[in-house]
This record gives C-alpha cells, structure tokens and sequence, in this order.
C-alpha cells in the first residue's frame, strides 16, 4: 500500500490501494468480527481478488480500496470506491466522523471527487457532507435501506404450486431480463420516479453467477414464475438479491417460498444469510420478516443534490 496522507504521529493515517488481496490481508480480522454488516465490502474485495488473480483486467473506472490505522495499528476506517457505474459512489464502512472528513479532504486534494456513497449512515454521511461544503450542494438520501439477516426461518405453508431449481446457462438471456425489469420495478414499487437510480446488470455478471449456481427460478409446468439470486458467501455470509417476479405471476406466493428454498440451501451450506431492502418498499420488507428475516442496521445512498 501507498500512504497518501503524511499526517501527524498521533493521527490515524489513510492508506489507498488498487489491491484487493493486500486491502483484505489488512482488514480481514476487522470485516471477520462483524461479517453480516461487512458483507458488501467483503464479498466486492473478494471477487476483484479472484478477477485479479485469474489475469483480468483492472477496471476502467476508479476503484481503490482504505484503510485508516491508529497510531498502534488498529483498523479505524474502512472504505472503498469500486462502483462500476456512473457516479462510481463510494462506500464508507467504518470512520469516526472526523476520520471520514479526513478521507473526503484526501480525495478531493488528488482531484477525486465523489458525489455519492452508500453504508452505514453516519460515517457515509460525515463522508459526503464535507465533500458538499467544499464543492457545493447538499446531501439527500436517494434510497434508504436495511440490512437483514435470517433468523428462524419460517417456511411458507401451504406451498404454492411448482418446485424450485437452479437456472441453467441457456437460460441466461431470460435471468438477465428479469434482473433488469427488477431494478426498474423496485423503483416503481417505492414510489420513485424517473430512472432507476442502481444501474442495470451487464449481462456477464448475470451469466458468471448462473455459471456458479448462484440464480433460482421457482417454476410451475416448467415455466419460470419468480427469480431469486445471491452472492458470496465471503466470511460465511450470504447474501441474497435480487428476489424478483413478474406482475403476472404475484399473489401466488411463488416469490417467499423460493427465497425460503435458497436461505435454506445457503444456511445448510453452513453460511449465515443476509439481504437488504429497499424502506420504501412496505411489500418486500414484509414478506421478509414473515420469513423469518430481523433487522441489522439501517444504511442508505446519499447523494450531493443542488
């Protein structure tokens, strides 16, 4: 790692890095101690670790990975900007307030400005606000979210009609599909107009995570009816998204019992089983607590409006 602030002996100091492997050798024993709440920075450092390893290219767009330690050596902030969409928003994990500030001053003195982030709300917002008093603008919150883990699972009964089975790779295109109508109605479902504020799926994400067993359609005389996916596990966490159905086939209960098959085979897999939601979605967030999902933290994106 490169240290990008000189600071004082007694000052945590801010280190950037385009390794991934070398940021999670750093902070893995941190990311460990809390992996539900760590599962977005865990499971993105992870896989760029592999695409590293594997000879891929690096990224295009900017994606760097934080670390902040106390004069002793401890962790203290935690933070990375690896979103391959336009804003390319950061995401700040762990910060005390003035150490957040502190990383917004760093990029900013290299050029580097961030309008949007997402995280534990605090930190992301510290984050944020003082990018906003020395660029301009406020902060506003573009989507609020909560973080679930599964509890007790409590299965659907009676089960609806059809039976749950992993996506196959000539099914791609249709999964793809779906995934992209899912980003759309989520938004349309929270009452948000305009255009989705998360980016679309490309189309190869969707294809290496059906390659890894990682999408499930529940289907009824062989027709998909509702889709679920999941990343990781990284720490022993899973992480489900998306959960989608089309209009046509909601009501019927196909969307809970195939998220109830899949928390099933990630826990049986020995993994702990999160997901988020979206807080302007009555509809989601309560399906999931029927199923057995209890709240973390609540998070949200942030972005810098005029």
């Amino acid at each position: 790692m490169t240290v990008l602030t000189p600071g004082e002996r007694e000052v945590p100091t801010w280190q950037l890095t385009e390794d991934a492997q070398a940021f999670l050798d750093a902070v893995g024993g941190v990311l460990a101690a809390d992996p539900v709440r760590s599962t977005i920075v865990a499971n993105t450092a992870r896989r760029l670790a592999e695409q590293a390893a594997e000879g891929r290219p690096r990224p295009d767009h900017p994606c760097w990975f934080a670390v902040a330690r106390a004069p002793g050596g401890e962790v203290v902030g935690v933070a990375m900007r690896t979103a391959p969409a336009p804003p390319h928003q950061a995401h700040v994990l762990l910060a005390e307030r003035p150490l957040a500030e502190g990383l917004a001053d760093l990029l900013l003195g290299r050029g580097e400005v961030v309008t949007a982030t997402n995280g534990a709300q605090e930190p992301a917002r510290a984050f944020l606000e003082r990018v906003a008093a020395r660029t301009g603008g406020r902060v506003a919150v573009a989507r609020p979210t909560r973080l679930f883990e599964l509890g007790g699972l409590v299965a659907p009964s009676p089960l609806p009609d059809g039976a749950p089975r992993a996506i196959r790779h000539d099914e791609v295109d249709l999964a793809h599909r779906w995934f992209v109508d899912f980003v759309t109605d989520a938004e349309r479902q929270a009452g948000r107009s305009g255009p989705p504020r998360i980016p679309p799926p490309g189309r190869e994400l969707v294809e290496r995570r059906v390659g890894a067993g990682k999408f499930w359609w529940w289907e009824v005389d062989a027709a998909p009816v509702s889709l679920v996916g999941h990343v990781g596990p990284a720490l022993d966490v899973a992480r489900l998204g998306p959960v989608f159905t089309p209009a046509e086939h909601r009501g019927r209960g196909y969307a809970g019992a195939l998220v109830a098959h899949v928390s099933t085979v990630l826990r049986d897999a020995g993994n702990r089983v999160c997901l988020f939601t979206d807080l302007e979605n009555p509809v989601s967030n309560a399906l999931y607590e029927r199923l057995g999902y209890r709240p973390v933290v609540d998070m949200a994106e942030l972005r810098i409006v005029p």
